[in-house]
């Protein structure tokens, strides 16, 4: 654990901010202001006040980065830029409130795009805790850069745990969670001591696209299912397994390293670049489980040659690496393949590639038990 002089503290590659020893929140100045909009008198409080899950440096340009500073002069200028979305963030607290409110300013303008909605892009995504499982609750439907919305009203009184998924494809200046004045606003129950994130690395599929909502990417589906934060490390159209960004990677310390930039590579990339990303990162840590995942099996692969031969050649590229590896001794090396990630009958992709809500679940179901495997490898 690191403390610097604002109170930031860095947990196991999660990132948490406390301006108070106690866990109630009180209004600070420039960050918690009264506010009245219509009979609901609000105070409005910095989320990163809260706990920010998915952050994993603390030395980043602004504060919702998903990279370092100085990444900016050592990845490609692409990179660097996706780097800016929030992509896996999420704010975890606890309120009594009967209504919730949020107020986020996104870095750009174009909401959407024409094969995903506002609301994976740049909107808001509420769960609630209920009985030890995560439930969808409430999202942020953005209409403006600068936005304002009551998420949920009519709660049922009691206090809670809840968790805030921020935007997928746009980044935000600042968040901030309205309580009716009076209600609580606290601090969520501390993690079990040495939970460690899961790392995922990937194209935008990891990132998101095209989720409906930002809980709906299959990281932040496994994350609920595991109860654990998650590092969202996907960048869209950019995951082509540079050195540099595994030696970004390796300055982690994950519970487990997922690694799906396979549909962003030619079958040559991944024979060039991917067996030197796995063992810069396991150079760094031994002792830590890799998961390799294939490339995602096309839709229309069995009716469109070339579709197919893409990733069939991207996937016999990983299983040759994966043998050699394991054949050169590489302990906690796993393994996902493509048959079972999005299934057979066409029904789970927006426009062949980019995973539906149903595909993302999909996803989630076919890497859950090899993910559990991992983790169980590294107690």
């Amino acid at each position: 654990m690191q403390r610097n002089q604002a109170n930031e503290v860095r947990i196991a590659g999660w990132f948490l901010i406390s301006t108070t020893a106690a866990l109630l929140l009180a209004p600070a100045a420039g960050l918690a202001q009264p506010h009245t909009a219509g009979a609901v008198n609000w105070t409005w409080s910095d989320a990163r006040q809260l706990e920010v899950d998915g952050k994993g440096w603390m030395d980043t340009k602004d504060f919702y980065d998903r990279l370092p500073a100085r990444a900016e002069n050592r990845v490609r200028s692409d990179v660097w830029n996706l780097s800016h979305d929030s992509a896996g963030m999420s704010v975890r607290f606890m309120t009594d409130a009967t209504t919730i409110a949020a107020r986020w300013n996104l870095r750009r303008g174009n909401l959407a795009m024409p094969h995903m909605p506002a609301t994976g892009v740049s909107g808001l995504d509420l769960y609630v805790k209920e009985q030890g499982r995560w439930h969808w609750l409430a999202n942020g439907r953005p209409e403006k850069q600068k936005e304002e919305k009551v998420l949920v009203q009519g709660l049922k009184p009691g206090q809670r745990e809840y968790l805030l998924y921020l935007p997928l494809y746009n980044g935000v200046d600042e968040v901030s969670l309205g309580v009716p004045t009076g209600a609580t606003l606290e601090l969520p129950p501390p993690r079990p001591p040495g939970m460690k994130p899961i790392v995922f690395y990937g194209t935008s599929i990891v990132q998101g696209g095209c989720a409906a909502r930002p809980g709906m990417a299959y990281p932040a589906i496994l994350g609920r299912r595991f109860d654990r934060p998650t590092l969202n490390l996907g960048f869209s159209g950019n995951a082509l397994s540079e050195p540099e960004m595994a030696g970004f990677f390796a300055e982690l310390d994950p519970a487990v390293y997922v690694l799906d930039p396979l549909p962003n590579m030619t079958p040559a990339m991944v024979a060039e670049r991917l067996e030197r990303f796995v063992l810069i990162l396991r150079a760094a840590h031994p002792a830590t489980p890799i998961v390799l995942v294939e490339h995602v099996e096309y839709a229309e692969g069995d009716f469109v040659e070339s579709r197919r031969e893409r990733y069939a050649g991207d996937n016999a590229q990983l299983r040759e690496i994966y043998r050699r590896l394991v054949k050169a001794g590489q302990r906690k090396l796993f393994y996902v393949p493509a048959t079972k990630l999005i299934g057979t009958d066409g029904e789970a992709t927006v426009d062949g590639t980019h995973p539906t809500d149903l595909g993302f679940v999909r996803m989630a179901d076919a890497i859950e038990p090899v993910l559990r495997r991992a983790l169980k490898s590294s107690r």
